[in-house]
């Protein structure tokens, strides 16, 4: 018999990977979605985390275009510095810190493949093969993807107490139970304009968080990565965790996911970093050449064009100023929606968190699932989560919002009420 023909059962992949989904849901939902609004039908598409203008086409900022045409093209055919030019880094630090010298003395920072790449190397860098990262229990699906793909897990803690408050007892129970399960731990807080909530910290909840962190620390360490996709979108602006953080003990590094994708509205290029603050010197060093270690490792040389276009609008001062403007045309696009989407959604009684500002909301419901079938009939398509229901407000115009609180509301009645 052919030995091909008794083994035809065995996978030329390994056991890991022979049964991975080949698709990411929130694609699959923005696929059918699309598909059908070409057969003729009216669909509202609330799946995909991209900002369009009202009109359904995909905002640009023109600046950010200029900087890429300004790029030297023998510049931008070489390969980039591992870590990143110098100008960009330089340019990432003074954009996390705002000018803050005490934070960015002691700072790194390593060019990433965009903010996922950031996440990537906060995992691999500081959590051992089969260890978890900790976050909330409403958060951004590739965390788990990205800590599976690199032998680690996912644990959370409930994100919301009974006042739909960020529930910091909850935090500190998970962090300690980290600690003690461990000895590490690595915190995980997609703020300000939480994916997929849209929840904003205040300064009582971030200084909180970094005496729970400090706590913690004493017992191991301690790392605590900030994604800020959606920063630049926060309104009121202002990052009340800067000063929050230079709190932190000795025994807390900080991580920053930097990325200029939602910022400067260039999904594509895929341009980020990862900022790391310590202020041990021999620990900041090594810190630096694991990044660059775990870069090589992977995707070895970011997009050269991209880093170089990013860099002159980070330090270019005219550059700086024109996407600034730009930037806060797209907020006001997205604030209008904001104040929509409050005024329908209170006037609907439907439940969600605080909302001032972000891509994303996340209406509550148990019945998600089918409250998103429902919503689909109508031709309104969100993304159920375990727990509630995301709504891409960037993806939504204004004049849509009331259409998508009708479809919500009707289809989270019709599945069993919130």
């Amino acid at each position: 018999m052919n030995t091909l023909t008794t083994r035809q059962n065995d996978s030329h992949l390994i056991a890991a990977a022979s049964n991975r989904p080949g698709d990411d849901p929130i694609f699959a939902l923005h696929g059918e979605a699309v598909r059908r609004a070409a057969e003729g039908e009216d669909i509202l598409n609330a799946t995909l985390g991209a900002l369009v203008e009202d009109d359904g086409s995909l905002c640009v900022m023109p600046s950010v275009f200029e900087a890429f045409t300004s790029v030297d093209p023998v510049r931008a055919a070489a390969y980039a510095p591992i870590s990143g030019d110098k100008e960009f880094l330089e340019g990432v630090l003074e954009d996390v810190f705002g000018g803050d010298r005490e934070l960015a003395v002691h700072a790194v920072a390593n060019a990433t493949a965009g903010g996922t790449g950031a996440l990537h190397h906060s995992v691999v860098n500081f959590l051992e093969p089969g260890q978890s990262l900790l976050t909330t229990d409403f958060y951004w699906s590739p965390y788990r993807i990205i800590a599976e793909h690199t032998g680690r897990k996912v644990n959370t803690f409930r994100m919301f107490d009974s006042k739909r408050c960020f529930d910091l007892s909850a935090l500190e129970v998970g962090l300690s139970q980290q600690m003690k399960t461990q000895g590490r731990a690595l915190l995980v807080l997609n703020f300000p304009c939480h994916n997929p909530t849209g929840y904003s910290l205040d300064s009582f909840e971030w200084q909180r968080i970094v005496e729970i962190l400090n706590a913690a620390s004493s017992q191991g360490p301690v790392a605590i990565c900030l994604d800020l996709a959606y920063a630049r979108y926060a309104t009121p602006p202002g990052a009340a965790w800067v000063e929050a953080v230079k709190g932190l003990a000795p025994g807390v590094t900080l991580l920053v996911a930097w990325s200029a994708s939602k910022s400067y509205a260039q999904y594509g290029a895929r341009v980020g970093a990862l900022v790391a603050v310590v202020r041990n010197q021999d620990q900041r060093e090594r810190i630096k050449c694991a990044l660059q270690h775990s870069s090589r490792g992977t995707w070895s040389n970011c997009n050269h064009l991209g880093l170089l276009a990013i860099a002159n609008l980070l330090q270019d001062a005219d550059l700086r100023s024109q996407a600034d403007r730009d930037r806060a045309r797209l907020v006001r696009l997205l604030s209008e929606r904001v104040a929509a989407f409050n005024g329908a959604a209170r006037t609907a009684g439907l439940d969600f968190p605080r909302y001032e500002g972000g891509f994303f909301v996340t209406v509550f419901t148990p019945h998600a699932r089918k409250a998103a079938a429902i919503c689909r009939e109508d031709g309104v398509f969100v993304v159920p989560l375990d727990g509630g229901l995301r709504l891409a407000l960037c993806a939504t115009p204004v004049a849509q919002v009331a259409r998508l609180v009708k479809s919500l509301a009707h289809g989270i009645q019709s599945a069993g009420g919130a």
